[in-house]
C-alpha cells in the first residue's frame, strides 16, 4: 500500500493506493500508479499547452475574415449564449419577416432558433455553420 495526500478544494485528504500485479501467462507485469503532471491545485486552464491554443485562435480568425462587412446603420443579431452554429436558414439580400428563424445554435446540448426581431433584408452574415461563437457575437445584420 502506498499512501497519498490529496488537496480538494483547500481540504486534504490522505488517501491509501494499493498497487496491483497482472498476470500475463507466464511473466507478471508490475503496475505503477500514475502520477499526475501538475498538482491537483492548479486550474485546468495552466495544464492545457499553449500550441493547443494557436489552431483554434487561427481557425476562429479565418471564420472571421470570411464574413461580410457590416453596413452602418444596420441592425445586429447577436449570439445570447455561447454555442456552436448547427445551421444557417437565411443568405445575404434575402428578405425576413419578424420572427423568422435566421439560424440554429446549439448550446448545452439544445437547439435554439435565433429568429429575427423584426421585418428586414439580410444584408450580412458573420458565422457559418460549425462556427463557435461567444454570447454577445454578431451573428447577421438585418436593414
Amino acid at each position: 500500500m502506498r499512501k497519498f495526500i490529496i488537496t480538494v478544494n483547500g481540504k486534504s485528504y490522505e488517501v491509501e493506493v494499493e498497487e496491483l500485479t497482472v498476470q500475463t501467462g507466464s511473466a507478471a507485469v508490475q503496475l505503477a500508479p500514475v502520477t499526475p503532471a501538475a498538482p491537483a491545485s492548479q486550474p485546468a486552464a495552466q495544464l492545457a499547452p499553449q500550441a493547443a491554443a494557436a489552431p483554434k485562435q487561427e481557425k476562429a480568425a479565418e471564420q472571421k475574415s470570411s464574413a461580410q462587412p457590416i453596413p452602418s446603420g444596420a441592425e445586429l443579431v447577436k449570439a445570447p449564449m455561447p454555442g456552436t452554429i448547427l445551421d444557417v436558414k437565411v443568405n445575404v439580400g434575402d428578405e425576413v419577416k419578424r420572427g423568422q428563424v435566421l439560424l440554429i445554435l446549439e448550446a448545452m446540448k439544445m437547439e435554439n432558433e435565433i429568429m429575427a426581431p423584426r421585418d428586414g433584408k439580410v444584408v450580412s452574415i458573420q458565422v457559418s455553420k460549425g462556427a463557435s461563437v461567444n454570447a454577445e457575437d454578431v451573428l447577421v445584420a438585418l436593414q
